[in-house]
């Protein structure tokens, strides 16, 4: 029954049933906010799916969850800014966070799944936050040191790391460490038992 074509399939649903949970996830995980911003509980499913499908799943996965915060209004302050560099970071950050995960995950999986799967659950929240740090730096800077001196912060650095990302990457980091290496792992093991049983 462990056909390519059974794979494949296999491959397809999981990957629809993980697209569902991005979706799912961001509407909802978008009301748990620590400062101004929602924290991603789809970088877990992201994770997930880059280290069981593939790279390019994870990369699908990130695309997904950022058209999802496109839609659900949470990129709103920055759209108003500068619709273009909004988009183009939003869809980039959840594109290469889920891309790095997968990369991150072959690489150090001939060695240790485990290990793989812990590196790779690091991987995602730090690729998304930085590179939505990048683009802040880069497009947005002049509105959020304004929007930092309006709350109070003695510079644009410090409102940034602090008040926009700080308590928010903590959480995502811990999550992810917690539940994706394992969920991967109890996965990766039921389907060795259902493939032995064939």
């Amino acid at each position: 029954m462990n056909t390519p074509k059974y794979s494949n399939t296999l491959k397809l649903v999981m990957l629809a049933l993980l697209t569902s949970i991005v979706v799912v996830l961001q509407f909802y995980g978008a009301l748990i906010r620590f400062g101004p911003f929602s924290v991603s509980l789809v970088l877990i499913p992201i994770a997930i799916g880059a280290a069981l499908i593939g790279t390019y799943a994870g990369g699908w996965l990130g695309l997904a969850f950022g058209f999802v915060v496109l839609m659900s209004g949470d990129a709103n302050a920055f759209l108003a800014i500068n619709p273009a560099a909004a988009i183009a970071v939003v869809l980039l950050k959840g594109m290469l966070a889920g891309l790095a995960s997968g990369v991150v995950y072959r690489i150090f999986e001939k060695k240790n799944k485990t290990a793989a799967a812990f590196i790779m659950a690091a991987v995602c929240p730090i690729v998304n936050t930085g590179v939505f740090l990048a683009g802040v730096y880069v497009f947005f800077l002049p509105t959020v040191t304004e929007w930092g001196a309006a709350a109070g912060y003695a510079n644009v650095t410090a409102f940034i790391f602090i008040g926009m990302v700080g308590v928010n990457i903590l959480f995502e980091l811990f999550l992810n460490l917690l539940l994706s290496p394992v969920i991967v792992r109890l996965i990766q093991y039921g389907l060795e038992i259902l493939g032995s049983r064939d």
